[in-house]
């Protein structure tokens, strides 16, 4: 199953493999078992310190990993290739001895977590959001023996997503109960099961010295004025719910200037170690509540505490537009969806809509067009808004329909999952409806600027934030970059570039800044001389 480069860069992984480790099997008479038992035998082919035995686990084909000796406390329903054998990889050499690289404090935090734990992820190898979720998750089942966790391919186990109405991905379960939806990290996996640490946080980020420069955020505009600050030599903080922002949700990147391809979790890991690198105070699992200035610039964050800084700088991003019809709320993740690489294998063989005419909209209808049984696109303007070449390969294949002048109203279901949709023929005003299991909303962006709106800081009517050249707001000493703002191209490459000129502007305000205080009592001793 593995060619030889794989196995190549396999061999050398597996060397940091310390201690002995078993793979234990639990397969049928079915082919994909007999994948897996092929898998397993090369991956144990390729170290004298892995073992490949059969297994008894209820799910079949599955793969349990752990020391040697132990009854294994992690498996994977399914073949975890695709975006999940990194996943396989990090399992094999955590349950081999070899150390994680996430933050110590975190480690320590999942070995003292008391009870039981028994979590389920479903994934689809196509999901990049997944492996996120599944490695954190393993990570916790390997530290704390009271944690198991099993990854569940849902293309295999169809009978029991439907029975469990799973329609997006990764969707975790904790002792049975529906636990998470979504993208997670591992430091908010730890967080929602110890109730106490968000206060312990919280006490200790106020405790926290001021900065020179605090950056709100953790894409490519967050990343890059936190590496330019970082590089004058002053004292740089980056607050942020999670790094690579919306990055981490861009499966493709081709417009990435002199890299031809690369992926948004590869692009949001290499940010993160470059910004690392600099000595940043990076601050995750927060969000901002409000700013203003006193002696210094306060940043507010939802969890309570509070974070001073001679200066900041605002890339908190955008997010998806949501429709806000009825019935969009009621049926997320239970056949809405805003991902179409993530949640597209779930609706294999269905009637899907895609709602959005745009680069996004009609991107997701040609890949969906390879996975459902049909896509109607529905377009509130009379044209699309996607390149050219977009719309002649949708319009190429056979199993896709494109209205434009629809302006969507409804999207109904049964009370467990969507059923259709209702919208409005914006020519003859006539109402219509479509029979269809999915809706991927694909409609653009709205900016992540909700905490400003009773700040200082000016926003137009879109709610993006007001900036000049340099990156400046309205309000002294507090800049802007990146899709938050009103630069006009919401584009990565133009994101970073804001991001450095943000940095840049903040900084000559911090050097402007000192030399007037450092003027003012020389001026004053002059004055009394007169």
């Amino acid at each position: 199953m593995l060619d030889a480069n794989l196995k190549k860069q396999l061999d050398t992984y597996l060397q940091n493999i310390v201690d002995p480790i078993e793979v234990r099997v639990s397969g049928d008479n079915s082919p994909k078992s007999a994948e897996l038992e092929q898998l397993a035998n090369e991956i144990a082919g390729l170290s004298p310190k892995i073992e490949a035995k059969p297994g008894k686990a209820r799910r079949t084909p599955s793969m349990a990993v752990g020391p040697a000796g132990d009854e294994p406390r992690v498996s994977f329903a399914g073949i975890p290739l695709g975006h999940e054998f990194t996943s396989l990889v990090l399992a094999l050499l955590q349950a081999g001895g070899h150390p994680s690289k996430a933050d110590p404090q975190v480690l320590e935090q999942i070995r003292q977590l008391e009870g039981e734990f028994h979590f389920e992820t479903y994934i689809s190898l196509s999901c990049q959001n997944c492996p996120d979720v599944v490695q954190a998750l393993n990570l916790m089942a390997t530290l704390n023996p009271n944690i198991t966790h099993e990854m569940i391919d849902g293309a295999l186990f169809q009978e029991e997503v439907e029975r469990r109405n799973v329609m997006a991905v990764p969707s975790v379960y904790l002792n049975g109960e529906h636990f998470s939806q979504g993208r997670m990290t591992l430091q908010e996996i730890v967080d929602k099961i110890d109730t106490g640490s968000a206060e312990r946080k919280a006490a200790e980020l106020d405790q926290r010295e001021p900065y020179d420069m605090l950056v709100v955020g953790g894409g490519p505009a967050g990343a890059a004025a936190a590496i330019y600050a970082a590089r004058k030599g002053i004292r740089t903080g980056l607050v942020a719910e999670r790094f690579g922002g919306q990055v981490m949700d861009t499966v493709g990147i081709e417009n990435f200037i002199s890299v031809p391809y690369t992926e948004g979790p590869k692009l949001s890991a290499g940010l993160e170690q470059h910004v690392k690198e600099y000595g940043v105070d990076i601050i995750t699992e927060q969000r901002a509540a409000s700013i203003q200035r006193n002696q210094l610039l306060e940043l507010e964050l939802q969890s309570g505490a509070t974070l001073a800084s001679r200066s900041v700088v605002l890339a908190t991003g955008a997010r998806w537009r949501e429709l806000g019809v009825p019935g969009e709320a009621e049926y997320r993740t239970k056949g809405v969806a805003y991902c179409p690489h993530c949640d597209g294998p779930f609706f294999k063989g269905k009637h899907v809509a895609v709602i959005g005419g745009g680069n996004s909209g009609i991107e997701a209808a040609i890949d969906l067009a390879g996975i459902v049984r049909h896509v109607t696109v529905l377009e509130f303007a009379d044209t699309l808004r996607a390149d050219e070449v977009l719309v002649r390969k949708a319009r190429s294949m056979g199993n896709v329909d494109i209205i434009t002048n629809a302006q969507t109203t409804a999207i109904v279901g049964d009370g467990k999952k969507v059923s259709g949709l209702h919208y409005t023929d914006r020519v003859s005003g006539e109402s219509k409806a479509l029979e269809l299991a999915g809706v991927f909303v694909q409609i653009g962006l709205v900016p992540n600027t909700e905490f400003l709106r009773d700040s200082d800081v000016e926003l137009n009517r879109m709610g993006e934030i007001e900036i000049d050249s340099r990156g400046a707001t309205s309000l002294p000493g507090v800049f802007a970059a990146g899709d938050a703002t009103t630069v006009p191209y919401k584009q990565i490459v133009i994101s970073m570039g804001q991001g450095a000129t943000a940095a840049l502007g903040a900084f000559d305000y911090l050097i402007r800044s000192d030399i007037e205080t450092a003027e003012e009592p020389g001026q004053a001793t002059e004055a009394s001389a007169a």
